[in-house]
């Protein structure tokens, strides 16, 4: 027999806590990624580079002094319009999905080297006083950036999903998804809609970005390693929704963190890819 022992009940709880967090964070992430993917029909991989470009420009700020928190007032409204105007460029030349899945690795290359070339590619690590703040319950501690990033989560998630199932231009968002020639004999501003949309998309990849900028390390060569994780994430919980994929998120963040505690930190990324790689097997039409 080997000496394999489970771990305690405490650092089994701590474990799945720190799931949820991490969780709340792909959730986020991988929410404006829905959106752009199930509503719109273009596969956005520079999500993940806006959000790596905006937790840089969140630290830039910070060593100015100004708040992490009080930078989404500067940032967000800047992503927005990032986000809406290269929508607009893709609209202009009718780019594919399959075309803007490359067009947008292009361009996610291209912020990588930008960022690596005003940061370097050195890590950096953004001090504040959020991160010396957490709390306890019981014996469990939670960290104020990790419980920041989960409140945002949840409630942006929330909120999108408010939106698209009560107001005139969710319906329309999703009616222009599903038929756009009906929508259009509706007399849906679908081009209006679709730049409000991708605008949003980018927003929420740049409050997904000052969340990595609070709680992690950032080095530009990262922004690959949350792919494969946070496609997991919109996969399993499913194109166009604003709630799954923070469902699905969890989900995968606890599996990952149990996994670790478990057995060995290198077996975490198995979860996110068995998890991508059976969804497109069994249902590939979750891919559509």
């Amino acid at each position: 027999m080997s000496g394999f022992t489970l771990p305690s009940a405490t650092l089994l709880a701590q474990s799945v806590l720190s799931g949820v967090f991490v969780g709340a964070l792909y959730g986020l992430l991988g929410l404006g990624l829905s959106l752009s993917w199930g509503l719109l029909r273009l596969i956005n991989l520079a999500h993940f580079a806006f959000a790596f470009l905006a937790a840089y420009l969140c630290y830039q700020l910070s060593t100015k002094g100004v708040d992490p928190l009080l930078s989404l007032a500067l940032i967000v409204p800047a992503f927005f319009a990032l986000g809406a105007a290269l929508h607009a460029l893709m609209a202009r030349f009718a780019i594919t999905p399959f075309n803007s899945l490359l067009l947008t690795f292009g361009l996610t290359g291209i912020v990588e080297a930008l960022i690596q070339a005003i940061w370097t590619a050195d890590f950096r690590k953004l001090e504040s006083s959020y991160g010396e703040h957490r709390f306890k319950l019981g014996a469990l501690y939670l960290p104020l950036p990790e419980l920041i990033t989960l409140a945002l989560a949840v409630g942006l998630s929330l909120a999108v999903w408010a939106v698209l199932r009560y107001t005139d231009l969710g319906k329309a968002l999703r009616a222009s998804a599903e038929d756009p020639a009906v929508a259009a004999a509706f007399g849906v501003r679908q081009q209006r809609n679709a730049l409000l949309l991708a605008g949003t998309c980018s927003a929420l990849a740049a409050v997904a970005g000052v969340c990595l900028a609070l709680g992690y390390t950032l080095a530009p060569s990262q922004i690959y390693a949350w792919i494969g994780v946070v496609f997991a994430a919109v996969m399993l919980g499913g194109l166009g929704r604003a709630l799954a994929p923070l469902v699905a998120g969890i989900v995968i963040g606890v599996s990952e963190a149990l996994t670790m505690a478990v057995t060995a930190p290198s077996w975490a990324p198995l979860v996110s890819f068995t998890l991508l790689i059976g969804i497109l097997l069994l249902r590939p039409g979750r891919a559509a």
